[in-house]
């Protein structure tokens, strides 16, 4: 890597996927021009975040070969604003990625931040939201146990591999192309082969399998964070669900795809971060200061910031700096802004 730089200044971000242990990544290739899979179904985007175990791998590098996270580290105020350092320090608070399921994804969770703290000496934990990029017909995801379950029933299910019990015991729910979901920490969840989604969550890379039938990983090695899976259960959100509370963990395509600026989250989501839905079919949209990164999801147009006008179409990633000011999305184009929460945001549960 080259030297830390101290200037904070509009990028379009290169690929960033790299290998794992399921299937997938195609079509992210297709999108970004980058490599795609068979077995890269993620890119990190915008990334201060590093893989779980991991120093470097996950990290966004700069036009000038400095990775992001140090960027950020020496120049905290440009990056993120004064009013965000004041409240949030120097983290960016907000991890972005493609995902693009060539197979289900297991049935796992992430820890919440009381967990983290205790168990990993962590600030977060992972809660996450999935925006649906693109989805087959009638695609479902499992969100939370459908009825509460006893901690030793669960641990029993998943000393036995027992894959089918796991996912039968999901709360589903069918998700479309451009419709966005809230998934608190502590629930189990799964999301169907085909699946493509942008997802925002904490910056942590922190995941407990519950089930790995059918993939490349010996999660009675790996799946438990190296806390083993006698404390690693205690994340586990056991509490059932209803199709009401997943409805309010969920906006619809039709509350979201409209011209001009619009949440892509449920309210719950702004104590982590936020997904600002930008169309520009009727108008230029104005967007405030902040750090953001822009994927740009459809159609072609301008960003103009403070270092002026910056041409994107469909597939390119623009991370921009407060440093940059307000800026204008004009032309033809779909993206989502996806940023951390705001500095006035109400505080995220312990």
């Amino acid at each position: 890597m080259g030297p830390v730089t101290a200037t904070a200044s509009a990028v379009l971000l290169p690929v960033n996927q790299f290998d794992h242990f399921y299937r997938g990544g195609d079509r992210i290739g297709a999108l970004r021009r980058g490599p795609g899979g068979p077995q890269r179904p993620e890119e990190w985007i915008g990334s201060t975040t590093t893989r779980f175990g991991a120093q470097t791998q996950g990290l966004s590098v700069l036009p000038d070969g400095s990775y992001l996270r140090d960027a950020v580290l020496a120049d905290p105020i440009a990056w993120l604003g004064p009013q965000h350092v004041e409240r949030y320090g120097d983290s960016v608070e907000v991890l972005v990625k493609f995902l693009d399921l060539g197979q289900r994804l297991p049935v796992h969770l992430h820890p919440n931040r009381e967990f983290a703290r205790t168990h990993l000496g962590l600030a977060h934990g992972k809660t996450e939201a999935w925006y649906v990029v693109d989805a087959p017909p009638g695609a479902r995801v499992g969100v939370g146990f459908a009825e509460r379950q006893a901690l030793e029933d669960v641990a029993a299910m998943v000393a036995a591999h027992d894959s089918a019990a796991l996912l039968a015991a999901l709360r589903t729910r069918e998700v479309r192309a451009g419709d966005a979901m809230l998934v608190p920490a502590g629930l189990p969840h799964t999301v169907q082969e085909g699946v493509f989604v942008l997802e925002l969550q904490e910056p942590t890379d922190l995941s407990i399998l519950l089930e790995w039938q059918d993939f490349a990983v010996d999660g009675d090695r790996d799946g438990h964070l190296d806390l083993g899976f006698e404390v690693a259960l205690q994340a586990v959100d056991t509490s059932g669900v209803t199709d009401a509370d997943l409805d309010r963990l969920v906006v619809r395509r039709e509350d979201i795809e409209r011209a001009g600026l619009t949440s892509a989250l449920p309210p719950e989501a702004d104590a982590y971060f936020r997904a600002q839905h930008i169309d520009t079919s009727a108008a230029p949209v104005t967007v405030d200061a902040g750090f953001a990164v822009i994927a740009v999801l459809d159609g072609a147009g301008t960003i103009t910031a403070g270092e002026g006008t910056i041409p994107v179409a469909k597939g390119d990633v623009l991370l921009l700096p407060y440093a940059s000011g307000d800026w204008v999305a004009d032309g033809a184009l779909v993206a989502v802004a996806c940023r951390p929460p705001a500095p006035d945001a109400p505080p995220a549960p312990r």
